[in-house]
C-alpha cells in the first residue's frame, strides 16, 4: 500500500507575495501537484495533506530566529495555494478517511504528529513525497520515513525549493543515501 504526502504547498511558501516563497519554481509545479494529488485520490489511495503551522510572535519555536514569520495559524498565507486547494476542497467529504489534513509545526511532517500511526493503521509501506522545499521540509520528513522503514518515492517534478543549489543535492541525497525512488510524470508510479 502506498501513500501520498502533500508537504507545505501554500500560500505563504508560493505565492509571489508569500511570506517564504518559493516564487516561480514552486508555481511551476502547481499543474503536477494538482495532479498527483487528484490521481492518488481517484485511485483510493492514502492523501496527507502535511501543512506547517505558526503561532503569531512565537519566542520559543527555533524558526522563529532562522525565517521570517510564515503560515501563521489562521492567515490566508497558510491556505493551499492554488489548483491545489480545489482538490483538497472537492475532496472534503473524504476527510479523515482518505484525506487528512495534518498540522506540523516542526520540518518533517513525522515530528510531533500521528502520521506514522495514521500510515500503519492502513498498512502504508511506501511514502510518496511531493511538496516544498525541496531541502528542508520534504528532505526532513524523507529521513523520518526512511528511519521508520518505509520505501521512499520522490515525485521530483512535484517538489521545489526556493534554493536551487539545496533543491540539487536534496534530489542527490534522496537517491544516494535514503535508497529512494525519484520520479517525473512520463514514469510516474501514480
Amino acid at each position: 500500500m502506498k501513500a501520498l504526502v502533500v508537504i507545505d504547498y501554500t500560500n505563504d511558501f508560493v505565492a509571489d507575495e508569500g511570506k517564504l516563497t518559493c516564487g516561480k519554481p514552486g508555481q511551476q509545479i502547481e499543474d503536477r501537484m494538482a495532479n498527483i494529488t487528484e490521481d492518488f485520490i481517484k485511485n483510493g489511495e492514502f492523501v496527507v495533506f502535511a501543512v506547517d503551522v505558526h503561532d503569531k510572535n512565537d519566542p520559543y519555536h527555533p524558526e522563529s530566529n532562522l525565517f521570517p514569520p510564515h503560515n501563521i495559524r489562521h492567515t490566508e498565507g497558510r491556505d493551499l495555494y492554488g489548483r491545489l486547494k480545489d482538490v483538497y476542497e472537492n475532496h472534503i467529504d473524504k476527510l479523515n478517511k482518505q484525506v487528512m489534513w495534518m498540522d506540523k509545526t516542526r520540518y518533517s511532517a513525522f515530528a510531533g504528529t500521528d502520521l506514522e500511526i495514521k500510515l500503519r493503521e492502513r498498512k502504508i509501506t511506501e511514502v510518496h513525497l511531493a511538496g516544498v522545499c525541496t531541502d528542508i521540509c520534504v528532505l526532513h520528513t524523507a529521513v523520518d520515513a526512511y528511519n521508520r522503514g518505509f520505501s521512499i518515492v520522490i515525485h521530483e517534478d512535484a517538489v521545489q525549493s526556493f534554493d536551487q543549489a539545496g533543491h540539487e543535492w536534496a534530489l542527490s541525497h534522496f537517491k544516494n543515501t535514503l535508497g529512494a525512488t525519484i520520479v517525473h510524470q512520463k514514469d510516474s508510479l501514480v
